[in-house]
């Protein structure tokens, strides 16, 4: 079966080539398939056929989609369109990537995970964008899944955003006395070896719609931070701060918690803590053994 992964060369497009070998993947990167342009994608398709094609690309520079908001909603709104466009010409089942920041919007007090019954309300220009190309999706493609992760980490790295937050952390620490990491915004991080494996099972099935696919349990951008070094056996202080006091261009949610509430009503859910997640990819990118 023929399986076509755009956004191929992130850190998500990289676990799926890989968890995917038994079948016969097409990888599509930004220099292989234009994805705001409907004709790119349409020839790009034609000439493999897949039976599925999972959409990885995204513009995931949060702060500069503010800024940005064409290029925002061309890549996340007008792409994810284009891709479910040609999937439904082709017969194909569309497995769509999107994001926890669809949400954070309507509570700023807000203390319980989103499940997928919950209403969207983004913040940011970013999650307003993911938010339409969900609506597209749905519109145009009859078979698909969408799929909300949450502070994605792969070994990979994320090409558009060239690394991840936790070798950022780790080259930091070595390189200052403290770190100041916010406190006051609560996420699901998500190893994206684990998320490409659910995808995997989700995809040969029919249960079509939206999936909330994150590793279990949850913590701030701080609590984060301190486990990573706590693994790496790095000893540099890390402070907890508020978002006042790191200010970012894009508002960014305060709890943007998901619940895997579709995948446990199907018996689906066995992704593990975030913690054991962590570990493994720090042995995978060689941090400790």
């Amino acid at each position: 079966m023929k399986v076509a992964v755009t956004g191929a060369n992130g850190q998500l497009g990289t676990d799926l080539c890989q968890t995917l070998h038994n079948f016969d993947v097409i990888p599509f990167t930004h220099a292989d398939i234009e994805i705001a342009d409907v004709v790119s994608v349409r020839e790009a398709m034609l000439k493999h056929n897949p039976a599925i094609i999972i959409n990885t690309a995204a513009y995931v520079r949060v702060d500069d989609c503010e800024d940005k908001k064409d290029k925002a909603f061309s890549v996340n709104a007008l792409g994810a369109r284009n891709v479910a466009v040609v999937a439904q010409e082709l017969g194909a089942r569309l497995v769509h990537i999107s994001t926890d920041y669809v949400f954070g919007g309507e509570a700023e007090s807000r203390t319980t995970p989103y499940t997928e019954f919950d209403t969207p309300v983004p913040l940011s220009i970013y999650g307003k964008s993911k938010l339409a190309g969900e609506n597209l999706v749905r519109h145009f493609c009859l078979r698909h899944f969408i799929v909300r992760a949450s502070g994605l980490f792969g070994t990979a790295g994320s090409s558009g955003k060239g690394g991840n937050f936790i070798e950022t952390m780790l080259r930091l620490a070595r390189e200052r006395d403290e770190l100041k990491v916010v406190n006051d915004q609560v996420f699901s991080p998500t190893y994206t070896g684990d998320l490409a494996r659910k995808i995997a099972q989700l995809m040969a099935t029919d249960y079509y719609g939206i999936f909330h696919i994150t590793n279990k349990s949850d913590c701030s951008w701080y609590e984060f931070t301190v486990e990573i070094l706590k693994l790496a056996g790095i000893t540099t202080p890390v402070v907890p701060i508020t978002s006042d006091q790191y200010p970012q261009k894009a508002r960014r949610p305060r709890y943007s918690v998901l619940d895997n509430s579709h995948l446990r009503l199907l018996g689906m859910d066995d992704m593990r803590p975030w913690q054991e997640a962590l570990k493994d990819y720090l042995v995978a990118r060689g941090h400790i053994t």
